[in-house]
C-alpha cells in the first residue's frame, strides 16, 4: 500500500511539472523590449517625401557641434552610450523651462550611470554662444559629462533635428529665417537608433523614459 502512495505521489508532481512546462511556462511575459524605429514608423508630418515609407534601419548620422565647455563634440563622444537627445534655446519662456526641468530630473536620475548620456541642440545658435551655455548649464547645475549642450552651425542643428532626429513637423532649410520648436525627446540606442518619441514637457512621459532607458539598458545584459 505504501509503494502505491509513492507512486501515487511521483505521477501528482510529473503531471504537475507536464502542466508547467506546457501550459504555464509559454505564457509567461518576456522582458519588455523598446521597438526599434525605421522611417516607416514615422509619423509621415515629419519625413521628407523621400524616405516615407522606408523600411530600412535608419541610423543618427555623425555631426560636429561644440558643448557648453567649448570641447568639440561628435558620435565618438556618444559611443557606446544609450542617449536622449533635445532641442531648445536658452531665452524660450515658453516649453523649454519645463523641458530643462524635466531633462534635469533624468540628468539626476542617471548621474551616476555612465551607460546614459543626454544632449540638447540650441535651434538659436547665434544667440546661444558656447558663453551663454555655460552659463544656462552652471545656473541648472548640469555636469557637463552627463548632459552636453550643444550649439554649432545652424544648418547642421536643424538638418538633425528634421532629417535625423525626426523631432519636428516644420519644414525648412535652417536659413536665418528658419525656426524650430519641438517638445520632444528622443531615446537612441548604442547603435544610433531611435528607440523611443515622448513630450519633453510631460512628467508622465519623464517617468515612462525612465522606465524605458531602463529597459533599454537590460537588452546589452543579455549580449
Amino acid at each position: 500500500m505504501k509503494f502505491f502512495k509513492e507512486i501515487y505521489k511521483i505521477l501528482i508532481v510529473l503531471i504537475l511539472l507536464f502542466i508547467g512546462v506546457f501550459f504555464v511556462y509559454p505564457n509567461i511575459k518576456k522582458d519588455p523590449s523598446l521597438k526599434i524605429f525605421t522611417p516607416a514608423d514615422i509619423n509621415p508630418k515629419l519625413l521628407d517625401s523621400i524616405i516615407i515609407g522606408n523600411t530600412l534601419q535608419h541610423f543618427i548620422p555623425d555631426f560636429d557641434l561644440y558643448n557648453q565647455d567649448g570641447d568639440k563634440v561628435t558620435q565618438k563622444n556618444l559611443s557606446d552610450k544609450i542617449y536622449v537627445s533635445s532641442f531648445f534655446f536658452t531665452t524660450c519662456n515658453n516649453i523649454c523651462p519645463i523641458m530643462t526641468t524635466n531633462m534635469k530630473i533624468l540628468h539626476d536620475h542617471f548621474l551616476f550611470d555612465d551607460e546614459i548620456s543626454f544632449i540638447s541642440h540650441t535651434v538659436t545658435p547665434k544667440i546661444d554662444s558656447i558663453s551663454v551655455l555655460k552659463a544656462y548649464s552652471d545656473l541648472f547645475k548640469i555636469k557637463t559629462s552627463k548632459w552636453m549642450l550643444l550649439t554649432g552651425e545652424k544648418k547642421q542643428i536643424y538638418d538633425l533635428a528634421r532629417n535625423s532626429y525626426f523631432a519636428t513637423t516644420t519644414k525648412g532649410d535652417g536659413s536665418d529665417q528658419d525656426f524650430i520648436h519641438t517638445e520632444n525627446f528622443v531615446l537612441i540606442d548604442k547603435k544610433k537608433r531611435i528607440r523611443g518619441f515622448y513630450d519633453g514637457t510631460s512628467k508622465e512621459d519623464t517617468k515612462r523614459l525612465i522606465n524605458e532607458i531602463n529597459i533599454l539598458k537590460s537588452e546589452y545584459l543579455e549580449d
